[in-house]
């Protein structure tokens, strides 16, 4: 069976399966694990006639594309020509794309098979995935609890054998926090390595597609693939300019062993580590491990961060402001969501279909954008959150200047109850706390998992590399994946 994209490849070329065994399998999977409502249209048909294709096209001239055959899932913000795209949200109802993003032509270029399309947070808009018109995903690790979000659907689908990558969208941890959640590995890159056309913007200088799986090896390939510069997405970043540590991801060449033996110093923030919304079994996992990276020569050192109580507040502000901008393309008179009601005026019919198509938290979020954006408060907030951000990114030029790495947890706590935070969707907010310093600063980071709490839940580690430095990230995280999983 499928350990990596790599030794699926070997099978096929040895005969032992067909593209055409594994849509059945993955599609079998999806059937049995269909109440965890990962998936919002599952293409069933296409990806048979996909994997039909690419059977017959090795049999004639063997496997060309570097994702051949490989059954990938994506989130409901990223733009699939001919299928719907509705961003969890009613008032996208009915929406279908008329082109593909950039990384979802990259992967059809290369032979991949796009076996569905999977639930979020609306508008990419919450850390649990109970925002979604299609109603809430369940943590196949225990379904009373939440996957964490937005991209719930795309880690639960990894999570649960329903696919073997899938892609998801990391705003302020959207990828990182539900991989940990559901004990698999997601990937935010560095601000730019993915292009961003075709992605539903929600904050569009924070937003970067990532990937989940449960290997480092299939995430630095997916990588490899769908990176680079787009004429579509001037933010996107030419491969050149991504600098001599990404050579061996480019090429496609990721070893493990090519960092086996490497000692790293890695930083990590006191602050973070010692703070009161952190739950004392993470934190002891991860000062454990640090005890252990030290004993195996590693140098790993506390570093003092005073911004950490600000990172949260900062990125609210901004990324609500940018949202309140976004979404207001979103009236329903072009496309989605239309009111049934009798109205006398075009601004009522505005104000119905946006009342009606949105929900709450998306509510909520635009009116808080709007308000920092205002006259009278532009300059208390907005500007504020800005020399925030511009402390942090010059703080982390500082910090790897010095060390090749830093490490925190990826969220306070393991998966919460479902229901558990409905009414104080502050909480929700501050359990961002360790995740949205890499949007901030547009450093890539990662969740790995590496352990297991006595609730029975897993939790990982996050960490973050200085930015176009996704190689040396990805090293060290598969080292630290072979040498100290507790799983």
């Amino acid at each position: 069976m499928f350990t990596t994209i790599a030794s699926y490849h070997q099978q096929l070329l040895s005969g032992e399966t067909t593209c055409v065994a594994m849509v059945n399998h993955y599609l079998e999977q999806i059937n049995r694990h269909q109440h965890l409502n990962a998936f919002v249209q599952v293409y069933t048909a296409e990806a048979l006639q996909k994997a039909v294709a690419l059977d017959t096209k090795q049999k004639e001239t063997g496997i060309t594309g570097r994702l051949h055959g490989v059954v990938i899932a994506i989130k409901d913000v990223l733009a699939y020509k001919g299928h719907t795209l509705t961003a969890g949200s009613k008032i996208l109802n009915g929406f279908v794309s008329v082109y593909n993003a950039s990384s979802i032509q990259r992967l059809l270029d290369e032979d991949a098979i796009i076996i569905g399309n999977c639930n979020c947070d609306e508008f990419a808009m919450g850390s649990t995935n109970e925002n979604s018109v299609y109603g809430n995903v369940l943590n196949a690790a225990d379904e009373t609890k939440v996957p964490g979000g937005s991209s719930g659907g795309s880690a639960v689908a990894v999570q649960a054998g329903m696919c073997m990558v899938s892609l998801g969208s990391d705003t302020g941890g959207s990828v990182r926090q539900p991989a940990d959640f559901c004990g698999i590995v997601g990937l935010k890159p560095t601000y730019g390595t993915i292009s961003r056309y075709g992605l539903i913007a929600y904050a569009s200088s924070f937003d970067q597609i990532g990937i989940f799986s449960k290997n480092i090896a299939d995430i630095a390939l997916t990588l490899d693939v769908i990176s680079g510069e787009d004429e579509y997405d001037s933010t996107a970043l030419t491969k050149s300019s991504e600098g001599k540590e990404a050579n061996s991801i480019q090429k496609g060449s990721f070893t493990l062993s090519a960092a086996a033996d490497k000692k790293y110093t890695i930083a990590y923030f006191k602050e973070a580590l010692f703070h009161p919304s952190l739950d004392k079994e993470i934190k002891e996992s991860i000062l454990s491990l640090i005890d252990q990276l030290q004993l195996d020569g590693h140098t790993v050192v506390p570093v003092e961060f005073d911004l950490l109580d600000h990172i949260v507040p900062a990125y609210y502000v901004l990324t609500t402001a940018e949202a309140s901008s976004n979404l207001s393309r979103y009236d329903g008179v072009r496309y989605g969501h239309q009111t049934s009601k009798p109205v006398e005026d075009l601004t009522e019919f505005y104000k119905c279909n946006r009342s009606e198509g949105f929900g709450k938290e998306v509510k909520r979020r635009i009116l808080l954008g709007t308000f920092v954006l205002s006259a009278g408060h532009y300059d208390a907030y907005f500007s504020k959150a800005q020399q925030v951000r511009r402390l942090l990114i010059n703080k982390t030029n500082l910090l790897f200047s010095q060390y090749d790495a830093l490490i925190m947890p990826t969220a306070p706590t393991t998966a919460m109850a479902i229901g558990a935070n409905a009414d104080d969707p502050i909480a929700v907010y501050l359990a961002d706390i360790y995740t949205v310093f890499a949007n901030l600063t547009g450093l890539p980071a990662i969740s790995i998992p590496l352990f297991k709490h006595s609730n029975g839940m897993p939790f990982g580690l996050q960490i973050l590399t200085n930015k176009l430095e996704e190689d040396s990230l990805l090293q060290l995280s598969a080292t630290l994946m072979e040498k100290y999983s507790c799983e």
